[in-house]
């Protein structure tokens, strides 16, 4: 029915955002999904287990980008594509944003190529909405070490995570029909609020709400 990414830098708040949205979504009446990336699938978990051990520090950049897809391929067939079949809302924590703005923008992939491999594992599928949660980089990883939380990402350089924040905010800028932009350095409920206005209104647009 209508697909909704949230994205953003580590510790931006988007796994909370997703709960908090979905549930606000089914209060509402609607019928609603919650689901993230990589993941989504028990295929998916195990990619993102090898994605984000900390024991993987020397991944080639093509091999994590190919794992990526590879998720991202299980998700739609398997999850997404369903869901919005059977009439749902579709939350999903990160999607193909997040592999432009890390292994485009952080890891300097050619953006054709990345292109290319999302057409192929997401076969054309594209959100509806998305709304980028934006926080500066050192208030999110500090988020996450006070959340005592460490992946393999959470161990990359503080340039290499501004370079992610870059690209999100210039890949927004180039679509400013399909995403809403939000400060994310508030409180979670003030952060709340303006995402389930922004995804209120983007469904009473649609004439769904």
């Amino acid at each position: 029915m209508f697909f909704i990414s949230i994205e953003g830098i580590e510790g931006a708040g988007k796994s909370t955002q997703v709960k908090l949205l979905t549930e606000r979504l089914v209060e509402k009446g609607f019928k609603a999904l919650a689901t993230f990336e990589p993941g989504g699938t028990a295929i998916g978990r195990r990619i993102r287990e090898i994605l984000l051990d900390v024991n993987h520090a020397g991944m080639d950049a093509v091999a994590e980008l190919l794992l990526y897809n590879a998720a991202r391929a299980q998700h739609v067939t398997k999850v997404i594509r369903p869901a919005l079949a059977a009439g749902k809302i579709v939350v999903t924590d990160r999607f193909t944003d997040s592999t432009m703005a890390y292994q485009g923008f952080g890891r300097g992939l050619d953006m054709q190529t990345i292109a290319q491999l999302d057409a192929l594992a997401a076969g054309g599928l594209r959100p509806d909405l998305t709304i980028l949660l934006d926080l500066d980089v050192p208030t999110g990883l500090g988020r996450n070490r006070e959340a005592h939380k460490v992946d393999r990402l959470e161990l990359e350089t503080q340039a290499f995570h501004q370079r992610v924040r870059r690209g999100f905010l210039e890949i927004a800028a180039s679509e400013p029909l399909r995403f809403k932009v939000i400060d994310a350095s508030g409180a979670v409920a003030e952060v709340f609020k303006t995402v389930a206005a922004a995804a209120l209104a983007a469904l009473e647009a649609l004439g769904a709400a």
